[in-house]
């Protein structure tokens, strides 16, 4: 079957707008998957050239114009078979294909194509940018160091179309350009800012003016943003700010959904009562590295944002059960919970979260170091979609986690023990021949664990879907048993190495953790 992609031409035709998008000089290939899908066939067009005539015009005629029989491989790049055409043959197919259906395959081009198409004639040139195409533009992509002229050419080329921008890194946008945006793109819903150090407070006013529309903002590394802008946003629906200034979000975002202030260690617990208050909707709060938080920023959380799905604590260190208990309490929702790095956190933690978190499916929990297999056994029996858990460094959990899990956990997908250093190969067997290790189970982390040797290598053989496992210096597993598990599952990724025996660390975590230098497998 024949099919259409356009492509490329000699740069002798109509050239882009000035100032629209500045091409880089190496060829590109399209990396949009779904363009193979929506590919036509153009069987009785190309069929109705004369084959002598195409010979003879490509022997005379110096561009190219088309790509026939595209297809894509396993890395997703898209390649195809290149034949030579005409002018008269491009004519032929402006006059049998009308505007629309033309209108609808550029509509599967990606920036670069697209810019290429537009210097193949003047036709193709209106077609290619018209603003229809231009719905969703990601410039990271593309090239990082354009000026605030091409957002302004972007935008006015574009204007009502467009819905979704990433200015991600470009770091000579400022005010002005966004505001002349803002004015054309009114109906913008994604917008990504992040690394744009010029954009200030003025940008946001311009968007809360003209772009009622916009539902995703990200500021990261936006390092001018202050109160002033946080209260112009105030008819957004769904931001993701990340940024050190919260105090008065509550004055305008209510209908927030997603929030990201990850690593803003200026955030503290009367930030989050302001959220709180006045964005009831909230479904995601990131809020890792926030150092100053405490337990009372959670127990703002449980009163207000009974929809609260994720959350994420990570390094969130004046957290304690006190906290995290009356969250749990208060927000029954909750589906993903973080608290890696929370280091007072325990039992009576994983106990609320099991008794009131029933549809949890991903636990983060590394280096909560007195949590135990008594909290983990609740968990376990009242939170049935688990799918994903990180135990690292919870140096309190035995093989009887291991067998909660097994027998109350059948959706576990990704475990990670690693520096557990009391499990064993019993516990392994355990999972390895559940529900869970059989059917589902793709991850297994077990590096650092001392007691582990080739026989947890032999219990895993029967999980079928495993893709990899991590055994970095677990010294009692050897070369022949990798070998083995690899002979039996292929496909599998083993990362491991070997290094020279020594004495196993405290089965408490107590002593020094070193890298001992070894051989790569």
């Amino acid at each position: 079957m024949l099919l259409l992609l356009f492509c490329l031409c000699d740069g002798s035709r109509t050239a882009v707008s000035p100032g629209f998008l500045r091409l880089p000089a190496q060829t590109r290939t399209a990396r949009r998957p779904h363009v193979t899908a929506a590919r036509l066939s153009l069987n009785s067009l190309i069929a109705s050239v004369d084959k002598t005539r195409k010979r003879r015009c490509a022997q005379r005629l110096p561009r190219t114009v088309f790509i026939i029989d595209t297809a894509t491989d396993m890395n997703g790049i898209t390649k195809g078979r290149f034949e030579v055409f005409s002018n008269s043959d491009e004519a032929l197919i402006n006059k049998k294909l009308p505007k629309e259906l033309l209108l609808r395959i550029f509509s599967f081009l990606d920036v670069v194509t697209l810019c290429r198409c537009a210097q193949v004639s003047k036709a193709w040139n209106v077609l290619a940018l018209d603003g229809s195409n231009w719905q969703k533009i990601d410039l990271f992509n593309f090239q990082t160091d354009i000026e605030g002229r091409v957002v302004e050419n972007i935008s006015k080329r574009c204007g009502g179309f467009l819905r979704q921008l990433s200015l991600r890194g470009c770091l000579s946008v400022g005010d002005a350009s966004m505001k002349t945006f803002a004015q054309n793109c009114r109906n913008i819903e994604h917008l990504n800012l992040n690394g744009c150090t010029k954009i200030t407070d003025s940008t946001c006013v311009s968007l809360s003016k003209f772009c009622s529309k916009l539902r995703h903002l990200d500021l990261t590394s936006c390092v001018s943003i202050t109160n002033h802008a946080l209260k112009a946003l105030r008819h957004l629906r769904k931001l993701l700010l990340i940024f050190p200034h919260l105090n008065s979000a509550s004055e305008g975002c209510r209908m927030l959904e997603n929030l990201n202030l990850s690593w803003c260690d200026q955030i503290m617990s009367d930030g989050i009562e302001a959220l709180s208050r006045g964005c009831t909707s909230v479904k995601a709060l990131f809020l890792r590295g926030c150092t100053q938080l405490d337990d009372t920023a959670l127990k703002h959380l449980q009163k207000h944002c009974p929809e609260l799905m994720i959350i994420n604590m990570q390094s969130c260190t004046q957290i304690t059960d006190d906290g995290f208990v009356s969250l749990c309490r208060g927000c029954h929702k909750l589906q993903m919970v973080c608290v890696s790095g929370c280091s007072n956190i325990t039992d009576a933690s994983l106990t609320a979260l099991g008794l009131n978190c029933q549809r949890l499916k991903i636990l983060e929990a590394a280096r909560c170091s007195h949590v135990t297999d008594a909290g983990f056994t609740v968990l376990a029996r009242n939170c049935h979609d688990l799918e994903k858990m990180d135990l690292e460094e919870c140096i309190l959990v035995t093989d009887n986690t291991l067998v909660q899990l097994s027998i109350h956990c059948p959706r576990l997908q990704a475990l990670s023990l690693s520096h557990c250093e009391l499990i064993t190969d019993d516990g392994i067997r355990h999972l390895s021949s559940s529900v869970c290790g059989q059917d589902r189970l793709q991850v297994v982390e077990l590096d650092n664990c001392p007691l582990i040797t080739d026989i947890t290598l032999e219990h895993l053989k029967s999980c079928q879907r495993l893709e990899r496992i991590e055994l970095y210096d677990c010294q009692q597993v050897t070369r022949a048993g990798i070998k083995r598990i690899r002979a039996h599952l292929p496909e599998i990724k083993v990362h491991a190495y070997f290094a020279p025996v020594t004495p196993p660390p405290s089965v408490h975590g107590g002593g020094q953790r070193l890298c001992r230098c070894c051989v790569i497998l």
